[in-house]
C-alpha cells in the first residue's frame, strides 16, 4: 500500500508539540491520546516485523499500527474485517440510505454534551425508524438498521448526523411473511422528521431535568429550566432534516458504501493537499453547490486544522456503529435466517466481494510471491534485518 504524500500524522508530528503547549489545560486526555497514537502509528515506537519473500528474498520492514479508531491510516483494515461479518448478514432485497441530522442549535449543545446527545441521536433516530416502519399505514413490519455516527461536515466543522443502512422491508408482526416496501420508496421523510423532532426534544428536556447536561460559555444561561424551554421553543416548529437517498444497486453496492462510511474519520489523508507556512490545504465538498464545482480547496491555519480535527474525538466507550431491530446483537443471526427463509433465499450463496478480501496476507511487490515474517521486534527496537536494496517503501497495515 503506497503512502500518501501528506498525512495527518505529518502535521501532528511537526506542529503537535507546539500546539499542545499553547493549549495546555484546554485539551482533553482523550484528545491527547489520539494525537499521540496518530503520531506514533507505523513508526519504530510501536515495534513491527520484518517480512521476506519466499521466492525472491525481497525484504521489507512493516511497523505496527496504533489501532486508534480516529487514525486515518488504521481504519481501512478495520473496515475490511468488519465488512466480512456484515456480508454474511446481507439480504437479497433493495437497501436504503437514511440520514438523520441534528439542527445547528442542538449541535451546539451536543458539542458540550457529546456522550449524552450522541447517544440520544442514535436511540431516537432508531426509535423513529422502528416506530414508523411498524405502523401498518406505512410498512407494517419489523426492520433492521445499521447506524453509523458522523460528527463532521466536509470542512471539519461540528455537524453530528447518523447514516442508516436499512433493507427495503421487514418481517411481519406475526413472523410469517416478509413485508416489502414500495419500489423506490421506503418511508415518508416528513413523517420521520416530525416524529424524530418530537421524540428528541422530549428526551432532551428529560435529560435537562435529570441534570445530565452541562453548559459553558455563552450557553451557561441554558442551565435554567425556563430559559432552556424558551431556547427549544422555535425548534419545535422548525423542519428537522431527515434525508432518504435512492436505493442501492445491489448487495455489492451496499458493501461498497459501508466500506466508505463505517470507519471513516474526520478527514482522510487522501484529501490533504499541502502543509506549509500558510497552513493546511485540503479538498472539501460544498453541498450548497450543484455539480462538479462543489469540489473545492480550503486552507486553514495549522492550529485551526488541529483544533477542528480533535473536536471529532469521540467520548471513551461511545460506540459509533450500532445495530437495531432485526440486526440487534444477540438475535441478528436468527432474524437474518428467518428473513431469508421468508424471502425463499435461505440457500442463496454469495460470491466474496473485493470489500471482504483478506488484507493480512500481502504479496511481494517484486514477483508476487508469498511474504513470510522472519522477525518481530519490540517497541523502540531496531530490527536485525534490513530492507531490500534498492529500498522500496511498502506500508503494510498490521492493524
Amino acid at each position: 500500500m503506497s503512502r500518501p504524500a501528506l498525512e495527518v500524522a505529518d502535521i501532528f508530528r511537526s506542529h503537535g508539540p507546539a500546539w499542545r503547549q499553547a493549549h495546555a489545560g484546554h485539551v482533553s486526555l482523550g484528545q491527547l491520546k489520539v494525537m499521540s497514537a496518530i503520531e506514533r502509528c507505523r513508526t519504530a515506537e510501536l515495534g513491527g516485523h520484518v517480512a521476506r519473500c519466499a521466492d525472491c528474498t525481497y525484504t521489507t520492514i512493516a511497523y505496527n499500527s496504533c489501532r486508534n479508531r480516529h487514525c486515518p491510516k488504521c481504519q481501512g483494515a478495520a473496515a475490511k474485517d468488519w465488512l466480512a461479518d456484515r456480508e454474511a448478514e446481507l439480504l437479497p432485497v433493495p437497501y436504503y440510505h437514511v440520514v438523520f441530522t441534528l439542527p445547528a442549535a442542538i449541535a451546539d449543545i451536543a458539542y458540550q454534551n457529546k456522550a449524552v446527545l450522541y447517544d440520544l441521536l442514535f436511540k431516537v433516530s432508531a426509535e423513529t425508524m422502528l416506530t414508523i416502519a411498524a405502523d401498518p399505514k406505512h410498512l407494517g413490519g419489523r426492520i433492521g438498521i445499521t447506524s453509523v455516527l458522523h460528527t463532521w461536515g466536509s470542512a471539519l466543522t461540528h455537524h453530528p448526523h447518523v447514516h442508516m443502512i436499512v433493507p427495503g422491508g421487514g418481517i411481519s408482526p406475526d413472523g410469517q411473511r416478509w413485508v416489502s416496501c414500495r419500489p423506490g420508496f421506503f418511508l415518508p421523510v416528513r413523517v420521520l422528521s416530525r416524529l424524530f423532532r418530537r421524540l428528541f426534544l422530549d428526551k432532551l428536556v428529560a435529560a435537562h431535568q435529570a441534570g445530565r447536561l452541562s453548559f459553558f460559555g455563552d450557553n451557561s444561561r441554558l442551565a435554567d429550566a425556563q430559559r432552556f424551554a424558551a431556547f427549544l421553543a422555535p425548534l419545535r416548529t422548525a423542519e428537522w432534516v431527515v434525508y432518504a437517498k435512492r436505493p442501492f444497486g445491489g448487495p455489492e453496492a451496499v458493501l461498497a458504501y459501508l466500506a466508505r462510511y463505517t470507519h471513516r474519520v474526520a478527514i482522510a489523508n487522501s484529501r490533504l493537499i499541502a502543509f506549509d507556512e500558510r497552513g493546511v490545504t485540503f479538498k472539501w465538498k460544498d453541498y450548497r453547490i450543484e455539480g462538479r464545482d462543489r469540489y473545492q480547496q480550503m486552507t486553514l491555519a495549522t492550529d485551526e486544522f488541529i483544533r477542528r480535527f480533535l473536536i471529532h474525538v469521540l467520548p471513551k466507550g461511545l460506540h459509533r456503529i450500532r445495530h437495531y431491530g432485526l440486526f440487534a446483537k444477540g438475535a441478528c443471526a436468527d432474524n437474518v435466517a428467518r428473513a431469508r427463509e421468508l424471502l425463499a433465499a435461505s440457500n442463496a450463496q454469495r460470491e466474496p466481494t473485493s470489500a471482504a478480501t483478506d488484507p493480512s496476507k500481502p504479496t511481494c511487490p517484486c514477483c508476487g510471491g508469498r511474504m513470510i515474517i522472519i522477525e518481530v521486534f519490540a517497541r523502540g527496537a531496531t530490527p536485525r534485518h534490513q530492507p531490500a536494496t534498492p529500498a522500496t517503501v511498502i506500508r503494510i497495515d498490521t492493524s
